[in-house]
């Protein structure tokens, strides 16, 4: 089974905001997930991010793949700047 980290859609029309989750890569974009690590609201000024570190980098470490977007924020959040050094 390939676990990913993905954004899982929010909120009403046009204000959007996302979950972040840990899914099976065959499930659809806002379907079933195995857990929920966040929120990310990008249409707040300043984007508002809150993750749970714990969770993300324990997930990471037992190989789930995290998408572009996501990575992107676990970047700005350094997250993936602890993962590789836990590697």
């Amino acid at each position: 089974m390939a676990v990913k980290i993905r954004l899982k859609r929010t909120g009403a029309n046009r204000n959007p905001s996302y979950r972040l989750v840990v899914a099976d890569s065959r499930k659809p974009r806002d379907g079933r997930f195995i857990e929920e690590l966040g929120f990310y609201n990008p249409t707040t000024e300043p984007e508002t991010v809150k993750i749970d570190e714990e969770k993300a980098l324990e997930w990471l470490q037992n190989g789930a793949q995290p998408s572009s977007t996501v990575r992107n924020i676990f970047s700005r959040e350094g997250i993936m700047k602890k993962f590789d050094e836990v590697k």
